[in-house]
């Protein structure tokens, strides 16, 4: 499990109760059933009706994606990508088909399978290209989820406090219960703005950067498979997929585009 996500939304209505309570309130000033039914169902209602059920089924998927660690080890990629360099620059493409048939990421053995299959280095890429454009796609769809919640919750906690103030401005007969069940109208707005911005938009972005760091660990292995195939120095292969991590933190993968005299480079040598 990723403990950051955990953190971040623990430690975000950590502070918030905190704040609360060091102002002088009380724990149970914060429950009130009914604006948690109005603001939660509201809120799954809304999603329910704006995505059709198939999306809806991925959304453990999507919370896998946002909780659980990335298991994929890059550098781990690049010296598998080197190894199978050497292999074709000595015994050829051929030799490969073995060493790619048993390795564990997907991507990538489909890749270098069509290596060995001699495929042409153009359809290799478009190929690959489609597939990172769907696995994108897919993940762009969870993140959508999230952010959809994170529009209707404090859309639905406004409905909860005003459907709280109608009530509180139709029984008027006791003013002083007005400003106890003023509070629990806004009890309402709340839920809505806490839940959006500690935990459905939060959890939407994690999805997108998740996301952003497979896509480019794909690009990678794009780079790697193409480079292979082309019969580059292995050490050159190294140097070329190591700049992909050197930009890690930037979550920006350094574009290379074919070169006529010096294979691949970066876009930003040209």
């Amino acid at each position: 499990m990723d403990k950051t996500t955990v953190i971040g939304i623990i430690a975000g209505l950590a502070a918030l109760i905190g704040g609360f309570l060091w102002e002088g309130g009380q724990i149970s000033g914060l429950w009130e059933k009914t604006a948690a039914l109005i603001v939660f169902g509201g809120t799954i209602a809304a999603v329910v009706v704006s995505f059709p059920g198939k999306r809806l089924r991925n959304i453990p998927s999507a919370l896998k994606m946002a909780f659980r660690r990335n298991p994929t080890d890059a550098q781990k990629l690049i010296d598998d990508i080197v190894a199978m360099s050497n292999i074709a620059r000595r015994e050829g493409v051929l030799a490969l088909e073995g060493h790619a048939q048993k390795h564990e990421n997907g991507y990538l053995r489909d890749g270098m399978m069509m290596v060995v299959d001699g495929t042409d280095p153009e359809l290799i890429k478009q190929m690959l290209e489609l597939e990172m454009d769907g696995v994108e796609e897919k993940h762009d769809g969870y993140a959508k989820i999230f952010e959809a919640a994170g529009g209707y919750a404090p859309t639905m906690g406004i409905i909860g406090t005003v459907m709280g103030l109608i009530h509180v401005l139709s029984n008027l007969s006791d003013p002083s219960a007005l400003g106890p069940s003023i509070a629990v109208a806004f009890t309402a707005t709340l839920y809505g703005v806490a839940t959006a911005n500690v935990i459905y938009l939060p959890i939407a972005s994690k999805i997108k950067s998740r996301s952003e760091g497979e896509i480019r660990l794909m690009e990678m292995m794009e780079y790697g498979i193409l480079s292979v195939q082309a019969g580059e120095n292995p050490q050159i292969v190294r140097k070329k997929l190591g700049s992909f991590l050197l930009a890690e933190d930037s979550l920006q993968p350094l574009k290379m585009v074919p070169d006529a005299k010096r294979g691949m480079i970066h876009e930003t040598q040209k």
